[in-house]
């Protein structure tokens, strides 16, 4: 078994180890973890190669050469009904009442097994337009979006996990700038991630400044200038974020299923752009394992080995598949029809460093190049030897499928292969957010990110009350302190905070020519960024021939960049006071939340014999009965906190739920920490019943109005203020005003264990310290 660091051993503790019911480890260590999925994918070969092919899966798996998404580590070999594949794209919503909201219900039980969805609204008409039949006018996308919205803060995907969704909409949508406009309110579709649909025309009318028609059913609602709506869009990413770019009449060109499908939407963070009901699986090969003779000056990628790898790792994510459920039939025969899998890569920024080359430079797109030409190579020739021995995929046509410019661009050998045998995945490779799995192979560089920080120490409290010191260093700073020992970091040693835009763009663009699908990649900008130099980021991804883009720029919407302590190479910068997630004991940061007396425990507080509380009345409109809530709190350090809830009521109708609630508030509760996030999820609630006018305000949901109650009450005792609650990133922001010393530079405070380490990567929010990651 191989050693790794402590937060490795955490993130697989937390995500990736199977456990019974009870929280009884079933995988004694991580190589049971890796033989558990290794004998899953290799049960589907031949009854006599099984033993054959689960040796060599776990052979690639127990060093962290090959890393399979996270959905297939965690899911893998157990009974569990979820399903294996990480990416889905919806069906495409029909522009009626009914067929919108089945495909809702499609929505929720493609999330309920852990899938990430995504779903074009350019099919929906816009705010205003005449519904016959009934005499009214639409409502536009917007609004069904927001029910979307509503439904996933509900749902918990597999593992934990919230659920995550794509929404894109056409540049020539009558609702574009509406679109483009949505995320300006902090509290609005913060499960969604946007995208616009950029087409080539549009380009050409951007670079002409030429008037653009804002088209329906063949109906001109509006017509704009061209520039001037880029440039809004613009200006919307430059101010909070999103919406980002997907440049989809190249995604349809190069796409090597051009004649069978085509595309309108991508999975949450863009990599894999899909068709209706499409869905796609990741995995990805760690660069920096393959690197021999680190930091020498004849260091380099032994591709032998990578070759060996990546052919077992094609069989592996083929074989996936075949022992994946899937949550709708419709979802099953995409994947079947087309076996479309995504081989990327983790390490990226690791391994260049180890081979002396800075990331963004001549050498290393050059290195880069290279590496990523041999990855395909490997991967086409695998598919091929797999079509050999077990078929191609049903929809192969090998003229259509050959004359594709992607397969034309493959070398000559590989399409002579392809033209004999066929090919058993229509689509091999992507680049996917490895932000979790990353952190789990010893902390190797996210993706083809670069590194965002070497290295940094966090202070466990142990429950006797000591203090222990944990470094949390980046793989290859590691590799070089046990090699060089105190010897300084070369200038090839650079993070993200030194980079400069076009240095991500160069890396995403030279890795696009070899990736058959998209990438997943943020392209992290400094705050003080003029709008003009940001604007050419975007210009410069279209240019260099990438099919999407994505920045982030801190800004007052997502979060403000935390100070920073200057930087030397040789100061470790520090992080506040905080327990790991899964160590059984209970600490105090009182560095992070010193207003709100906030607690991070595992172990429940005990229950004193006397505690004070109040009970509060509700009356909702369709019950008959009145509500009693009643919030129990306990006194800690002079301060009060939420303790308990119960919910009584003569209605028996609600007794189930209400008791299950009730249980589950209270052990949350009892846990400590920031509990304020209960209150948002249950304002959040959307009946689609419809909710009630109370006092003035509209409730959504008797849920909601239940998080209304608490809320008070939580305001009432001095626990939060009101702004904490009701704009979620005003509450984080409220820690970060007065950030602990040595925090990172372009780390916010995580919503999960509240130390300042979560970045945006990858279209994700990923925290390095406890391993969070949401996409949306």
């Amino acid at each position: 078994m191989v050693s790794i660091a402590p937060i490795s051993q955490q993130i697989w503790d937390m995500k990736y180890r199977l456990k019974a019911v009870d929280g009884t480890p079933i995988d004694a260590t991580i190589d049971d973890s890796w033989r558990r999925v290794a004998k899953a994918l290799a049960a589907v070969e031949k009854p006599e190669e099984r033993a054959k092919w689960e040796a060599e899966f776990f052979g690639a798996l127990s060093d962290f050469r090959y890393m399979p998404a996270g959905r297939i580590m965690a899911g893998a070999g157990t009974d569990r009904k979820v399903t294996l594949f990480n990416c889905f794209v919806m069906g495409t919503v029909p522009d009626s009442m009914s067929g919108i909201f089945e495909h809702l219900r499609e929505a929720a039980l493609t999330m309920q097994q852990g899938g990430g969805i995504g779903y074009d609204f350019s099919t929906l008409r816009p705010k205003g337009a005449p519904v016959k039949g009934v005499g009214a006018d639409a409502s536009g996308p917007l609004p069904f979006m927001d029910v979307w919205d509503s439904m996933c803060r509900t749902i918990m995907s597999a593992g934990s996990r919230r659920g995550a969704m794509m929404a894109t909409m056409r540049c020539d949508h009558p609702d574009i700038e509406a679109f483009i406009a949505a995320k300006r309110d902090p509290g609005r579709l913060r499960m969604f991630n946007l995208s616009v649909l950029v087409t080539d025309p549009f380009m050409k009318a951007v670079e002409g400044d030429e008037p653009w028609d804002l088209v329906f059913d063949g109906v001109v609602y509006k017509t704009v200038k061209a520039r001037a709506l880029w440039d809004t869009i613009m200006q919307a990413t430059y101010a909070y974020a999103e919406p980002g770019v997907i440049f989809i009449d190249r995604i349809n060109r190069l796409n090597n299923l051009w004649y069978a499908e085509n595309i309108s939407a991508t999975n949450p963070c863009g990599e894999q752009p899909l068709p209706p009901y499409g869905a796609c699986l990741l995995g990805s090969v760690n660069l920096a394992r393959f690197v021999r003779r680190p930091f020498e000056e004849e260091a380099d990628l032994d591709l032998v080995e990578l070759d060996r790898v990546v052919r077992l790792a094609i069989r592996m994510m083929d074989n996936v598949v075949d022992a994946s459920g899937f949550p709708l039939p419709e979802q099953l025969a995409e994947a079947k029809a087309k076996r479309r899998i995504g081989l990327g890569v983790t390490g990226l920024a690791d391994a260049l460093i180890m081979c002396r080359a800075r990331y963004g430079g001549p050498q290393a797109l050059r290195l880069i190049g290279g590496w990523m030409r041999a990855i395909q190579r490997a991967a086409y020739l695998a598919s091929v030897d797999l079509a050999r021995e077990k078929g191609a995929f049903p929809l192969y046509d090998a003229e259509k499928y050959l004359a594709g410019p992607s397969i034309q661009g493959l070398d000559a050998d590989v399409q002579a292969a392809i033209r004999q045998h066929g090919i058993r995945n229509a689509l091999l490779t992507s680049i996917a957010p490895t932000g979790t799995i990353s952190l789990f192979a010893d902390n190797v560089s996210s993706g083809l990110e670069p590194v965002f920080s070497f290295a940094y120490t966090r202070k466990v409290l142990m429950p006797d009350g000591s203090r222990r010191e944990e470094e949390v260093t980046d793989y290859a700073y590691r590799l070089w302190r046990r090699l060089k020992g105190d010897a300084p970091l070369p200038d090839y040693f650079v993070d993200a905070q030194v980079l400069t835009p076009p240095d991500h763009v160069r890396v995403q663009a030279v890795v696009q020519k070899y990736v058959d699908s998209s990438i997943s990649k943020t392209i992290n900008c400094p705050e003080d960024i003029s709008f003009e130099a940001f604007k050419d980021v975007y210009l410069m991804a279209w240019a260099e021939g990438c099919k999407g883009c994505t920045t982030y720029r801190p800004n007052d919407i997502t979060g403000s960049v935390l100070s920073v302590e200057p930087k030397k190479d040789e100061k470790k910068q520090a992080e506040p006071e905080l327990p790991l997630e899964s160590a059984a004991a209970h600490a105090r940061s009182d560095d992070m939340f010193e207003a709100g007396g906030v607690v991070y425990m595992t172990k429940p507080l005990d229950r004193p014999e006397v505690l004070p509380g109040k009970t509060y009345k509700v009356r909702w409109p369709e019950s008959e009965h009145a509500l009693y809530i009643t919030v129990n709190d306990v006194v800690q350090d002079g301060r009060r906190r939420p303790f308990e809830v119960f919910i009584n009521s003569k209605n028996m109708e609600h007794y189930a739920w209400t008791v299950a609630l009730t249980r589950m508030i209270s052990a949350v509760f009892r846990r400590g920490g920031d509990v304020a996030f209960v209150v948002e999820e249950l304002k959040a609630v959307f009946d689609p019943r419809g909710g009630h006018w109370m006092q003035g305000r509209y409730i959504p949901s008797l849920l909601a109005a239940i998080g209304e109650v608490i809320e008070q009450h939580m305001i009432d005792i001095g626990f939060i203020h009101k702004e904490e609650v009701e704009v979620p990133e005003k509450f984080r922001r409220a820690a970060e005003a007065s950030p602990p010393a040595g925090s990172l530079k372009g780390m916010r405070g995580c919503p999960r264990c509240g130390q300042p380490s979560l970045v945006r990567q990858e279209g994700c929010d990923a925290c390095f310290s406890c391993g969070y990651s949401k996409c949306g």
